[in-house]
């Protein structure tokens, strides 16, 4: 799928008391494109996924969301984004099912439509039978596909990724990889670092750093 960028850097870069966090980088991303973020530990994956969330200041360059500076104070900017970068916040006694209804009727509304489209997500990311569950009854690979969730039942252009293969087994993997592909397939976009083979592999575009 092809079209003007709906996320791109031109030379953003983030350097701290004479470190260099993001060496200068420049990169485009398509709706319905799918780009990774490679590089060893340190050559500033997060740091990059962050700049688009306003969360790590650049000192050099600029990150942009349809062709406006991002910032998380914008309305419009929180409905283009979705993102798992940052740790999720989650509610110790709230099931996982209502965590997840919760989020897509804060976005949707309170209505049977919305209700179908969070169960969907539930089941599509393999959770159906831990629905009733608490967030502390799971293992770190459930719990990490119920944070997936949370990102995944929000409306999104962008959708920005740090590692979400992490604490997940080779089939889940795969399950993430198939996911990307579908939603990139109706038009979003996305930008994911990741250590990866399979999702480095299933990406249109590499950014590799360091």
């Amino acid at each position: 799928m092809t079209g003007e960028p709906v996320l791109a850097a031109d030379r953003a870069a983030v350097v701290r008391d004479g470190t260099t966090l993001l060496a200068p980088t420049t990169f485009a991303v398509a709706p319905g494109e799918s780009w990774c973020v490679t590089g060893g530990n340190g050559s500033g994956k997060t740091t990059l996924l962050r700049a688009f969330l306003n969360s790590a200041s650049l000192t050099a360059g600029c990150c942009t969301l349809r062709g406006e500076p991002a910032t998380t104070a914008s309305t419009a900017h929180r409905k283009l984004v979705a993102s798992l970068v940052e740790p999720v916040p989650v509610a110790r006694d709230m099931t996982l099912r209502e965590q997840v209804l919760l989020v897509a009727a804060s976005w949707y509304g309170n209505a049977p439509e919305t209700t179908a489209r969070a169960d969907e997500v539930i089941e599509r990311m393999g959770l159906s039978r831990l629905g009733e569950r608490f967030p502390h009854q799971v293992s770190s690979g459930q719990f990490h596909l119920f944070t997936l969730a949370l990102t995944w039942v929000r409306p999104a252009e962008v959708v920005l990724l740090d590692e979400p293969e992490r604490h997940l087994d080779g089939q889940r993997v795969g399950l993430v990889v198939d996911l990307v592909a579908e939603r990139a397939a109706r038009g979003t976009a996305f930008l994911i670092a990741t250590h990866d083979p399979a999702l480095v592999d299933a990406c249109h575009g590499r950014v590799e750093l360091g």
